[in-house]
């Protein structure tokens, strides 16, 4: 039996260190992942913190039919992808119609010196239709294996990876739109 495992069954038995304990070792992939998502850093800690209220409520309700990570991770892209409509529907009644807004976001995680690429980046993936974004993100941001990408998203190994080839795709394509010189060599 794993110890992330061990951790959630006790966590289930009401053991408030296990639960600490779990926390520190999936916090910083939680927190990372929702600021993928959301963009925002006060908006990545309530995430954090909804995932965490979530896995301490829902400890004796996991089934083990995945790893915890994956179960976490499915909770994560859950809370974000949920704070994310949450705050287009909030948008939509307070301004009357929902304006797309570019999110200037600068991931705390990337060197300055790739600062500026970085928020081209993330403003384009957003973009994505939702199931690209979510494999996107996983794989290619928080660097996690296709199996458990496609664990997480409870879809094929195969259906991943042609929404990474999409997805791929549909970003060059707009990164292209978007900014014509960039990356060409200056004679």
């Amino acid at each position: 039996m794993s110890e992330s495992l061990q951790l959630l069954q006790s966590v289930a038995d009401g053991n408030r260190k296990a639960f600490q304990q779990l926390y520190e070792m999936f916090s910083e992939q939680v927190y990372n992942t929702a600021l993928s998502y959301v963009q925002n850093v006060e908006d990545a800690e309530e995430v954090t913190q909804d995932v965490f209220t979530n896995v301490f409520r829902s400890a004796a309700r996991f089934k083990g039919d995945s790893q915890v990570s994956t179960w976490i991770y499915r909770i994560t892209v859950n809370a974000a992808l949920g704070l994310i409509r949450k705050r287009k529907r909030f948008a939509f009644l307070k301004f009357g119609e929902a304006e797309k807004e570019v999110p200037d976001f600068e991931h705390p995680g990337i060197l300055l010196e790739n600062k500026e690429n970085a928020k081209a980046l993330f403003q384009v993936i957003d973009t994505l239709p939702e199931t690209q974004k979510i494999a996107f993100i996983l794989s290619f941001i928080e660097g996690l294996p296709r199996q458990e990408v496609a664990n997480v998203m409870e879809i094929s190994l195969k259906s991943v990876e042609a929404l990474l080839q999409r997805g791929k795709r549909s970003l060059r394509m707009k990164l292209e739109n978007s900014y014509p010189n960039r990356g060409k060599k200056k004679r």
